[in-house]
């Protein structure tokens, strides 16, 4: 019976497919094979103990169900391993299996493999998202909107710069991720304290060519274990990118509250239940969904560090962590930017709802640009500052709209006319370098991919 909610509820299969029992398991065999392989290149076994080893590190021959049933006997999972290959392996091939090898160099560069393949996905649905975002910030570069700061109204930005910031995030979030696949996609193969003791001054010579056999970087040094001050800039970038979702989902969710309702996600009238009680909701859900998720995700990066620190070479308290660790922040991770990517590629727009809020201050968010136009007719800064200030309190007080309050004080009608009043009131014209700063995006982002 399915207990975890990624069993049944959250997470994408290309994800969950790299995490599955069965392909740990194979993945396992395929460091167990170039251990094999490796050794029978340079003569430490004979080659065809190394062939035969290498064929049968399969799941076609060594199955879950038996490496389990070894497992509850010897309460060891690579133990379990070993026994598993031996018993396939034939002309006395098994006895070869693992020579050399601690567990930890199984476990460690196994979860390399699997981390490599998890950002291959991750990286995927970044990329896709951020063009996302760059198509949204071409066609709404310049929808003027209300820009707010502390929850308040401040001045008119646009929906173009809302996604453009989101875009230039989302790739800084893919370069996280390249960085962290070169320091913690990772092969080692050096024995119980990192000597490669077992087999001698060969042991260094083993752990390069299993490194190339698996097409991974090999471990500079180690004590047995890849250090997890890698594993904790993993598992960082992945709180990182859940954070950027959570703040695109929040702002999305903020946005379509009621009294705003500027843009909201999709909401299948047909078939689609806001409630269970209120027929008429139209719950933001999915931008709810994200930053809930996000918030596990963003939890595993103090257990990431607390897996660093060690005793002397190694113990153990690393290990039971990461086996809920690693699976779950990288499907989380995936399955909030496949929501993230929904959410984006099916935006409503609500422009009646837009034009009305960029208006409802009646002209308070033009005070700044009445000040400095002031300011370049010729009145001095900090003065119309004040003439601005003591004009809007008024008409914030009074519901006055501050274009024709403004108009009636006489120091500004020394300086400015009832047309340039008019014009500099528009706030669709007050968006200074924005279609700059969006196409200079624009151009360098045919760069990122």
């Amino acid at each position: 019976m399915a207990i975890h909610p990624i069993e049944f509820r959250y997470g994408t299969p290309e994800m969950k497919r790299i995490w599955e029992s069965e392909n740990k398991l194979q993945r396992m065999l395929d460091v167990e094979s170039a251990l094999a392989q490796a050794e029978g290149e340079l003569g430490i076994i004979p080659q065809e103990v190394a062939d035969e080893i290498a064929r049968k590190a399969n799941t076609d021959y060594v199955k879950l169900e038996r490496v389990n049933e070894i497992e509850a006997e010897t309460n060891h999972d690579i133990a379990a391993l070993s026994k598993g290959i031996t018993e396939v392996c034939e002309n006395g091939a098994g006895e070869y299996v693992h020579f050399g090898a601690t567990s930890n160099d199984i476990v460690d560069s196994s979860n390399s493999l699997l981390i490599r393949d998890s950002i291959d996905v991750l990286e995927e649905k970044v990329e896709r998202l951020t063009k996302i975002m760059l198509e949204l910030a071409e066609e709404y570069k310049m929808k003027v909107c209300i820009g707010r700061t502390h929850g308040q109204h401040a001045l008119p930005t646009t929906y173009g710069m809302k996604f453009a910031l989101w875009a230039d995030e989302l790739h800084r979030q893919y370069e996280r991720l390249e960085h962290a696949r070169g320091n913690v996609c990772i092969s080692v193969m050096d024995g119980a304290v990192g000597t490669t003791a077992a087999l001698g001054t060969d042991g260094w010579k083993i752990h390069k060519t299993v490194a190339r056999i698996l097409d991974l970087p090999p471990a500079k040094i180690t004590n047995q274990v890849l250090q997890r001050d890698n594993h904790v800039e993993f598992i960082s970038t992945l709180a990182n990118i859940a954070s950027t979702l959570d703040k695109i989902a929040l702002e999305i969710r903020s946005l379509q509250r009621t009294e705003i309702m500027e843009v909201g996600e999709y909401f299948d009238p047909e078939k689609q239940v806001g409630s269970s009680t209120m027929p008429h909701k139209m719950n933001p859900i999915t931008a709810e969904r994200i930053c809930g998720v996000a918030r596990i995700v963003k939890s595993y990066v103090n257990a990431a560090l607390d897996n660093n620190p060690l005793w002397h070479e190694r113990d153990l308290t690393n290990s039971s962590c990461e086996r809920i660790m690693f699976p779950e922040s990288c499907i989380l991770t995936d399955y909030i930017l496949n929501l993230t990517i929904k959410l984006m590629t099916n935006l409503v727009f609500y422009d009646e709802n837009i034009e009305r809020n960029l208006n409802f201050t009646n002209g308070l968010i033009m005070a700044e640009r009445l000040m400095a136009e002031l300011t370049r007719a010729g009145m001095g800064k900090q003065t119309a500052y004040g003439i601005v200030r003591k004009n809007a309190i008024k008409a914030n007080r009074e519901k006055l709209l501050l274009g024709e309050l403004i108009l009636e004080d006489e120091e500004v009608q020394k300086y400015l006319t009832e047309e340039d009043v008019e014009k500099i009131m528009d706030p669709h014209t007050y968006t200074g370098s924005i279609e700059i700063i969006i196409d200079e995006l624009l151009e360098d982002a045919k760069t990122w991919f």
